[in-house]
């Protein structure tokens, strides 16, 4: 078979509802199929090979990693593709139409492109205090790319080159930030693509949003320890986040994306309740390391 121009890395782990939309937006892509592959690397799911295989149903290339993570995951995606373009998306991401030809357009102005990513809720009229929370501050790669310095590895696009000269992601650390920020100091140039659109499911209630900062601030830490970051420097950070509630509160007040006085205070409530989580997470964390 002729080698694709792109190849599509999806890293999946006991998720084969989101898998199926996944595919299902990548079969509706503008981009010409005959140019592109898609692999799907399974991280040893509980749920086993079959059912993903079943899932899957002959529009991706399957590969098992079954070293934990999901960097290894993308990196074991990786090794398995033959295209000179890698498109990465998680399984649980739903492409726009015009995701895939924005963001391999976007590599003519760029070494390294991270798109745009939507929160999706399942009623916007009855938004829970999570959803309600993450429709602001959620998956908010314009300010991650062009303040921050990285992009998210949920919808990004390289060169194999980049990637080859760049290495693979690590394990254990908030993988795609370092790798992002470790191709920046390689001279790789970053850029945020409007137009490369996916949407992300939004996290539903409080049990849900704490295990993604939880699994955040573990990984924060140890990427902190990895670059030299002073352990005062983290306690600092930790005890800022009360602070940077009453900052963000405006941010609640003034969002798009809500509808009515009860999604604000919902969201400003869960602002206030997860900085506070996150102060005391992050204290922990300080004492007994990650």
């Amino acid at each position: 078979m002729a080698e694709p121009r792109v190849s599509v890395i999806i890293p999946h782990y006991q998720d084969l509802q989101g898998l199926e939309l996944c595919l299902s937006r990548l079969e509706a892509q503008t981009f010409p199929a005959s140019d592109l592959e898609i692999v799907v690397a399974d991280n040893a799911s509980p749920c086993g090979l079959p059912a993903v295989k079943a899932v899957v149903a002959g529009r991706a290339r399957v590969v098992v990693c079954t070293e934990k993570g999901a960097g290894p995951n993308r990196n074991a995606a990786v090794a398995a593709s033959r295209g000179k373009i890698l498109a990465f998306i998680d399984s649980d991401c739903q492409a726009e139409p015009g995701w895939l030809a924005a963001g391999v357009d976007g590599l003519d102005r760029f070494g390294l492109v991270g798109g745009r990513v939507t929160v999706l809720v399942a009623d916007p009229a009855r938004m829970t205090g999570a959803e309600a929370f993450e429709a602001v501050f959620a998956f908010d790669f314009k300010t991650y790319i062009e303040r921050l310095g990285f992009t998210g590895a949920g919808n990004m696009f390289c060169t194999r080159e980049t990637f080859d000269r760049v290495g693979p992601f690590m394990n254990g650390v908030s993988e795609d930030k370092e790798w992002s920020q470790r191709a920046v100091e390689k001279g790789v140039s970053l850029g945020y693509v409007e137009a490369a659109v996916v949407g992300h499911p939004a996290r539903r209630n409080w049990g849900e949003l704490v295990a993604k900062w939880r699994r955040l601030n573990q990984e924060s830490y140890l990427l902190h320890r990895k670059r030299g970051g002073a352990l005062v420097t983290w306690i600092l950070r930790c005890l800022a986040m009360p602070v940077s509630a009453i900052a963000h509160t405006p941010k609640v007040l003034a969002a798009r994306s809500l509808k009515g006085g009860r999604a604000r205070f919902k969201a400003v409530t869960t602002l206030y309740r997860i900085r506070l989580w996150r102060l005391a997470d992050g204290l922990r964390i300080a004492v007994r390391g990650a």
